[in-house]
């Protein structure tokens, strides 16, 4: 799974007033995020608001980002970007019923898949060992598994991690780790060296990817990248602490509201997209865009 290392994109669907999915705006995202040299695009995750859309919608939107990748290689291995897909959910037999009927579309374009922890269930450690298990074994690519604590309500320790690793290694490729518990983080990094080179810990972190990058981690699965994919690309392939420390208070901006709020009002300053959210998201707080359109301005001196 080398072509996972390094900066992928969490991308962010973007909606126009009526509510529809703004095709031209997601062209505008998705160029920018091939110029800005990441390394792949995560599909229809949580940042993409995929919940809140119709299973229409999501084909729609994941064949019109497939056509354009393949269209459009990149500038640095001049070759489409690899693309991972979100599917996910707290019920398993859904998930797999998902995979099997997306598996021709997965083995043709995805490298992975991306899988959340069941959220609301809040099951044991054995039950998310079950899960994961019963998803590696129905998906036809690898699994990315997908640990944020604070969405779910259950946080995937280390030892499960590797245990699941270990029983299906060519299944289980790595994991987006969004605990924000770096210690938790640092140790899964280390069981990950002393058992594999294959396995990707990736930081599902923007405001701690430069600590995690220099401890050994993978890369980083950012949100911040939609909108600046340059400066977070020398933060995941430089370890560059400054830029990261220069974009702290950004990134505290982007969740001060949630996410994906801060990252769309972000973009529509920048002319990008409409600030469209689906209930039960809105957008930011007019004292949030005003600190985010500000922040933006400080950046953009620098």
């Amino acid at each position: 799974m080398t072509n996972l290392y390094g900066l992928g994109t969490a991308l962010i669907t973007p909606f126009l007033d009526n509510g529809e999915v703004d095709f031209p705006a997601l062209e505008r995202l998705l160029h920018k995020q091939i110029a800005g040299g990441v390394d792949y695009i995560v599909v229809l995750g949580t940042t993409g608001e995929a919940a809140t859309m119709t299973n229409e919608e999501r084909t729609a939107v994941r064949e019109f980002i497939i056509r354009f990748i393949e269209a459009h290689p990149s500038p640095v291995t001049l070759r489409p970007l690899p693309l991972v897909l979100g599917v996910g959910g707290n019920c398993t037999a859904q998930v797999i019923k998902q995979l099997n009927e997306l598996n021709d579309t997965l083995i043709r374009h995805f490298a992975a898949i991306l899988s959340v922890c069941p959220y609301y269930n809040k099951p044991s450690q054995e039950g998310l060992y079950q899960h994961f298990s019963a998803i590696a074994q129905a998906s036809p690519v690898p699994v990315l598994l997908y640990n944020v604590p604070g969405r779910t309500g259950v946080n995937l320790l280390p030892e499960t991690v590797m245990r699941l690793y270990n029983a299906q290694p060519d299944k289980i490729c790595g994991i987006k780790e969004a605990s924000g518990n770096v210690e938790q983080i640092k140790r899964l990094i280390t069981l990950a060296a002393s058992a594999s080179n294959d396995f990707l810990v990736i930081s599902g972190d923007d405001g701690i990817a430069a600590e995690l990058m220099q401890a050994g981690a993978a890369g980083l699965i950012s949100v911040a990248s939609n909108a600046f994919p340059e400066n977070f690309r020398r933060i995941v392939h430089e370890k560059d602490s400054d830029m990261q420390a220069r974009y702290a208070e950004m990134v505290r901006l982007l969740f001060a509201e949630g996410n994906p709020s801060g990252i769309k009002t972000t973009l529509a300053h920048m002319g990008l997209i409409s600030n469209c959210l689906r209930l039960p998201l809105v957008p930011n707080s007019d004292m949030i865009q005003k600190k985010i359109c500000t922040e933006l301005n400080s950046l953009s001196k620098i």
